[in-house]
């Protein structure tokens, strides 16, 4: 048999935080809640700082427990939720297609959050979901969206909580690229652990 290099148990579950933000209703909690309970929920209090919600999946064979953290959207909350940026593993930007400003807010949200995760990476798993699809009153067109996404190459999903399409979809793409950066920091960890064990004594010195 040939030896093989560090490698991560397939079998064993990996938890993975994965934290959803935007503006004020855009449909988080809805979003959410349509994943993980599979009902559309339609209560409009305003999230207060975070409240959160587990779901178990299997991506590519290994199991997988996402802690999804719902966060409040308002402005005068955004530096509370900013503290609940750190851990995570994927984020989920969401804006309302039919509020222009949602959508103009997510560079915002954006730049905030990588601003915050350590350490920072540009290719940081991240997915954009339009909400509220089914609604006539649209505000953003599907090409600016995508255009957007593009641009900073994020995947885009046109979904609705109400009606549920596309919202498992997009859960289950972060939840793959998560999974996969995960992956690779493991590797990349346990290699450098090797690397730092000494395999050789030093040789004596001859007199």
């Amino acid at each position: 048999l040939v030896p093989q290099g560090p490698s991560m148990d397939a079998n064993k579950k990996v938890d993975l935080k994965i934290i959803i933000i935007g503006a004020l209703g855009v449909g988080k909690t809805s979003l959410l809640h349509q994943y993980v309970h599979k009902t559309f929920y339609e209560d409009y209090r305003t999230t207060l700082g975070a409240s959160i919600l587990t779901k178990v999946l299997a991506v590519d064979n290994t199991p997988l427990k996402l802690q999804i953290w719902d966060t409040g959207g308002q402005e005068r909350f955004r530096s509370m939720v900013s503290t609940f940026y750190k851990g995570s593993d994927g984020c989920m930007l969401a804006f309302d297609v039919t509020d222009r400003e949602s959508f103009e807010a997510l560079d915002n949200w954006r730049d905030d959050f990588l601003e915050k995760v350590i350490p920072r990476e540009q290719d940081f798993p991240m997915v954009v979901l339009g909400n509220k699809i089914d609604i006539c009153d649209r505000q953003v067109p599907k090409e600016t969206a995508s255009a957007w996404c593009k641009e900073k190459d994020i995947p885009y999903f046109e979904v609705s909580a109400k009606n549920n399409i596309n919202v498992a979809e997009a859960f289950e793409t972060l939840a793959k690229q998560a999974l996969t950066t995960y992956k690779g920091i493991f590797e990349s960890y346990l290699t450098d652990s090797i690397k730092l064990t000494p395999n050789d004594k030093p040789k004596k010195r001859c007199c």
